[in-house]
């Protein structure tokens, strides 16, 4: 009689994990294991307790009920609570969603960083790159070992943040939103590398927005709503509608892009040659034009020139050469107010740090571009009860879930944070928007309703630039899509002759075959 194999041992047990802040319980008695060789994807909106719960088994939080209990040797023992180096050395390795690494060391020190004796008199620099080289290879992340990670762009980093808890070779690896800033390609090669590594015995958490990668990747799927565990099953049993209804606890409605004939061109840039502000990235030779009621994405990896190309439109930087046009005039001032009053509209791509004013009141960041309008002053002073009231309105007419127009903006939700920067554009109506990262790091529902915001105005008649990471948005929302690479901007085509493959390709500078699909 054959006798069939038992399921792995468990590696990682979380009993009855509770924190709270103040009256806020972010976890709510969690239970959850985690097996040897298993791959587990962790879902859940914004707020749903994630985060909190991968930075109680990382130590930096400290729970307030519940014990950990983690493999050695054989045998389930207590992790000490509220130490990362306990975590590390018990063999646990996280890729943080916001970077963890010296800017003034280079990508191999970054890397090496702590795993070396304070007393060894030399460094195995030498074998260290021989295995980051073939970490690389397999992974399909390439990144310079001797550049200082304070030069490197978003991607990078992130490029380094995964090859560091890689090159130290946890048992449990945790991976939050690891393949945000990755070609398809690139991320193809990453999990392939994770899922050899899973069949050599290594448990793998995964937090992701993504649900094509978690149902290509998970063995297992574990989903948080309201600080709760609300699903806990295997990837057979469930598909993408029901894991997305199970994170918002309700249906979430799909947007679809309907076809509609553009109007005239609205935003024009003719061989345009800009730097960033910082002079990191930049953008040359760059043509392109957006219709009226029509959206064009631009694809690429992160440090590409998207910052170069965002900091143009939204009046940060003037272009060094070539034109920019709007509705046909050429634009001789470039700052943000002067291309407010041209009409254009911006959301940017960090929301915290330029797209609020975080001290400030949610009414006074929704009146922020409007305070010089004569409909909102009286004898020089502002009305401020009617900006209020208007604050209420729009806080209702775009579900910004916050106590009031009086709650400081630091204190929403990201993906609130990003409905008042909507709320804030859209109500102008411009008739050019830049949307730069829209749904970046949001949950299913905000994503829902950013899409359904800018195909809204899509449809009234505003050109959208799109600034995307993510394909799947892009494909979703974009007519026309065109790739960043290098700075260099390829020809915009249609998105329904364009396959993610080929996108892929130009976003690594591979343009073969992009000719066909122009065909």
């Amino acid at each position: 009689m054959l006798q069939t194999a038992g399921p792995a041992p468990v590696v990682l047990r979380l009993e009855g994990i509770t924190r709270r802040f103040g009256a806020l319980v972010a976890n709510d008695a969690i239970d959850l294991e985690l097996r040897r060789g298993e791959v587990l994807a962790l879902l859940g909106e914004n707020g749903a307790g994630k985060t909190t719960l991968m930075s109680i088994l990382f130590g930096h939080y400290v729970a307030d009920e519940g014990r950990i209990l983690v493999d050695r040797d054989g045998t389930l023992v207590p992790l000490p609570p509220g130490s990362p180096h306990a975590a590390l050395e018990m063999g646990i390795g996280m890729v943080h969603q916001h970077f963890t690494l010296a800017d003034n060391l280079s990508v191999l020190d970054n890397i090496m960083l702590g795993t070396e004796s304070l007393w060894q008199p030399w460094r195995g620099k030498r074998t260290a790159r021989t295995r980051l080289g073939e970490l690389m290879r397999d992974a399909g992340l390439t990144v310079d070992l001797e550049a200082l990670v304070g030069r490197l762009s978003v991607g990078e980093r992130q490029r380094v943040e995964i090859l560091k808890a890689l090159y130290r070779g946890a048992r449990i690896l945790i991976l939050d939103e690891p393949t945000a800033v990755l070609t398809p390609q690139e991320s193809e090669a990453l999990f392939a590398t994770l899922r050899r590594l899973a069949k050599s015995g290594l448990a793998i958490v995964l937090i992701s927005h993504k649900l094509n990668e978690v149902l290509g990747l998970a063995d297992r799927i574990a989903v948080l709503r309201g600080g709760r565990k609300v699903a806990d099953l295997p990837r057979a049993n469930t598909n993408g509608h029901m894991l997305a209804e199970l994170m918002v606890g309700r249906a979430v409605p799909e947007q679809v892009r309907t076809a509609q004939e553009p109007g005239k061109v609205l935003l024009a840039l003719n061989d345009v040659e800009a730097r960033d502000p910082r002079g990191r990235q930049s953008i040359h030779d760059v043509t392109l034009a957006v219709r009226a009621g029509e959206i064009v994405g631009i694809a690429g990896v992160s440090g590409n020139g998207q910052g170069a190309l965002a900091a143009l439109l939204s009046g940060l930087v003037a272009p060094n050469r070539g034109e920019v046009r709007i509705a046909g005039n050429a634009v001789q001032r470039f700052a943000p107010r002067a291309l407010l009053a041209r009409g254009v509209g911006r959301i940017p791509e960090d929301r915290h740090h330029d797209g609020i004013v975080g001290a400030m009141r949610v009414w006074e960041n929704i009146a922020l571009e409007d305070l010089r309008e004569p409909a909102w002053q009286r004898a020089g002073f502002l009305r401020t009860g009617a900006l209020r009231r208007r604050a209420e309105d729009t806080i209702t007419a775009y579900d910004v879930r916050c106590p009031g127009p009086e709650a400081e903006a630091r204190l929403l939700s990201g993906g609130n944070i990003q409905k008042l920067i909507l709320a804030r554009v859209l109500e102008r109506a411009p008739q050019v928007i830049l949307a730069s990262q829209p749904s970046r790091g949001l949950d299913l529902g905000a994503v829902a309703a950013v899409h359904q915001r800018l195909l809204a105005a899509r449809a009234r008649g505003a050109a959208i630039l799109l600034i995307s990471e993510d394909l799947d948005e892009l494909l979703a929302l974009s007519d026309r899509i065109a790739a960043l690479y290098r700075g260099t901007l390829t020809p915009a085509w249609p998105t329904a002759r364009i396959t993610i493959r080929e996108l892929g390709l130009a976003m690594a500078g591979e343009r073969s075959g992009l000719q066909e699909a122009m065909a």
